[in-house]
């Protein structure tokens, strides 16, 4: 299924012949997230990628691109398709894409595909992703959402992400 939005974007179940263009997103996606992470690239220009890998070919895993008027405009990561809770695994909007609403059209259009439990996490030192994230769970949820601090695991050195949790009804 394809949904279009009124600003010309569309989100559509990414392919393996996406490949490509996912992973040109990802790099983006891994390079806004550098900066409050602090992280840079390998030695090769590239970020870990091995998210792409599992979303487009692991069977509990669905991955969605986001085109405007044609063109790439971003994409989600959705795994625990086969268990109790889904997780938006992540999830990028390209900048001039971004500030018009479109970001909460479409993470709220990719969570109602998968109706039930959710988990999101993102980063504390991500200030966008902190107002954004808990302005998409009240437009789904309401006020029953959770929001709380896990650690990263098996990253000891990164401050624990932040957990929002909800429900969505299709």
């Amino acid at each position: 299924m394809t949904e279009t939005f009124p600003a010309d974007v569309t989100v559509c179940p990414a392919a393996p012949e996406d490949r490509p263009t996912v992973e040109r997103l990802w790099l983006l996606f891994r390079h806004d997230l550098s900066e409050s992470e602090g992280t840079l690239p390998g030695p090769d220009g590239t970020f870990r990628g091995e998210r792409v890998e599992y979303a487009l070919t692991r069977p509990d895993w669905a991955p969605y691109l986001f085109l405007k008027d044609g063109r790439p405009a971003g994409f989600a990561f959705v795994r625990g398709l086969d268990g109790p809770v889904r997780v938006l695994n992540s999830f990028f909007v390209v900048r001039g894409a971004r500030r018009r609403g479109v970001g909460t059209r479409l993470a709220q259009d990719v969570l109602r595909r998968h109706p039930g439990a959710w988990e999101i996490a993102f980063q504390k030192t991500n200030p966008a992703a902190v107002r954004f994230w808990p302005h998409v769970a009240r437009s789904l949820a309401g006020d029953a959402w959770t929001r709380e601090l896990r650690p990263v695991p098996d990253r000891p050195e990164l401050p624990p992400d932040v957990w929002i949790s909800l429900a969505v009804t299709g």
